[in-house]
């Protein structure tokens, strides 16, 4: 069982139901479905915002259809108990998933990252992130200015998520405002 308090990451969206008895089509935004969504695992429905809409919900049955997922939740037996949750998101309790592996974060925690380059020299502060056609940029307020930072490896040389840290090489000029 989960506390209110207890950090849940979205794992899925909802896009509508399937069939008469209660199962739900979504869409995994997770490269582990078969363990996220296993029967037995207590999940949310929440909205854009984050707020709850339902839940906990235990998944009864799950299977792959396609590109996407069908769950079906105890309890929840017909179309009408999932109607209204078209276009919300899954969330599972984070502590209840795998990690990230050595190297690898999760977009929300990026922001309060120290940036330093290779000799220790800090660089700034991460404050945001985007997902930009070109990939996900970090917003880093620096001692004089902010600069975007591509978020590549060929220019992040570790993550360190225990310290909270990014050592970089920035590109040439980036550096001289920052």
């Amino acid at each position: 069982m989960t506390t209110p308090a207890e950090r849940r990451l979205v794992v899925a969206r909802f896009r509508k139901p399937h069939g008469l008895k209660g199962d739900c089509s979504i869409f995994p935004l997770t490269d582990q479905p078969d363990q996220v969504f296993a029967p037995g695992r207590s999940v949310w429905v929440v909205d854009l915002a984050g707020e709850v809409l339902a839940g906990p919900l235990e998944i009864s049955r799950s299977r792959g259809y396609h590109r996407e997922w069908l769950l079906a939740f105890l309890g929840r037996g017909t179309r009408e108990d999932v109607e209204g949750w078209n276009g919300a998101f899954l969330a599972a309790p984070a502590g209840e998933l795998t990690p990230p592996a050595e190297g690898e974060v999760y977009l929300d925690e990026l922001p309060g990252f120290a940036v330093q380059d290779s000799t220790g020299k800090p660089l700034g502060l991460v404050t945001g992130w985007y997902e930009l056609p070109a990939g996900l940029t970090l917003e880093v307020q620096g001692p004089k200015r902010e600069f975007m930072l591509p978020f590549r490896k060929e220019l992040i040389h570790q993550v360190d998520r225990e310290a909270r840290r990014l050592v970089v090489e920035l590109p040439e000029g980036l550096e001289d405002g920052a």
